[in-house]
């Protein structure tokens, strides 16, 4: 698929969006900040990434994630845990990115923040029943499939 981005900071064109390797899932975002950003523990801050993008079709969605090393390392995960970027956004990606860790952390201008993964989306066409046929599960609630 071909994604259509804009550079909304011009510090990007030495950092251009990409992916790490062949295999990479999900598309490197970085902090673009005028200085550094000492994040206190169990605090959060909205982080701009310096570009926009636009998918246009409604059958794909965006993602941001945290990066797995940033998270598991240092406690920075993202407040809202995932971002939703639907096809017909076309503003600037933001991070809220949030401390969960005891330790402060200074995040650096440019550095590698996030992840941003393009996914399928279905749409459902919501049809009212007044009731659901039966199935092995029914309405058992969390935990009634058993630990393991």
């Amino acid at each position: 698929m071909q994604l259509d981005f804009k550079i909304l900071d011009e510090r990007l064109r030495v950092h251009m969006p990409g992916y790490a390797t062949a295999g990479s899932a999900g598309l490197d975002l970085r902090a673009c900040l005028q200085a550094p950003l000492t994040l206190a523990p169990g605090r959060w801050e909205l982080v701009a990434t310096g570009m926009a993008i636009h998918l246009k079709d409604p059958g794909c969605a965006a993602l941001i994630l945290p990066r797995s090393g940033l998270g598991h390392k240092h406690g920075i995960v993202l407040g809202n845990l995932v971002g939703l970027i639907d096809s017909d956004y076309q503003g600037e990606l933001m991070v809220s990115a949030w401390n969960r860790s005891g330790v402060e952390y200074t995040l650096q201008p440019m550095e590698r923040l996030a992840q941003l993964v393009i996914v399928p989306v279905l749409q459902a066409e919501l049809r009212e029943v007044r009731e659901f046929a039966p199935s092995e599960r029914g309405q058992s609630g969390y935990g009634s499939t058993g630990r393991q």
